[in-house]
């Protein structure tokens, strides 16, 4: 069983999908299973991270941002695939150092979460974007 779903972001921060996600694998009828989701694209993340406090998805914001800074800034000078804007390769590698898709196993029809555990999308670039998340459930 497969689904696309449509995230749509307002610049760099973790945007939290549980909400659009579970209704499907409840809907789907499966009581147990694996769920895949994989982004399509090359500029942003998928993560399972606490939703119980704002202040995580801010520091891991803040930490990021300091590990990858953006082209513009001068210890950065090395970049050369800089055509579509100071945050566009850093978004690259921010990207490349999480993951884009994410294994859940699928319990008592519900992913199978911990409490305090919501499932992200990670936008890494500062412009809006429309991102393409495939949900598959076996």
């Amino acid at each position: 069983m497969q689904a696309e779903f449509t995230v749509t972001t307002r610049g760099q921060a973790l945007y939290e999908i549980t909400d659009q996600i579970a209704p499907w694998v409840q809907e789907s009828g499966r009581s147990q299973g694996l769920l895949t989701l994989f982004v399509q694209h090359t500029s942003c993340s998928l993560l399972i991270q606490e939703n119980a406090d704002p202040e995580v998805q801010g520091d891991l914001l803040a930490y990021l941002s300091r590990l990858v800074p953006p082209a513009s800034d001068p210890s950065m000078a090395y970049l050369r695939h800089t055509y579509e804007g100071p945050d566009d390769m850093p978004a690259h590698i921010k990207a490349a150092l999480l993951p884009v898709s994410l294994s859940i196993p699928v319990r008592d029809g519900r992913p199978a979460l911990g409490t305090w555990q919501g499932i992200y999308l990670f936008e890494h670039r500062d412009a809006p974007h429309s991102r393409r998340l495939i949900a598959h459930l076996v």
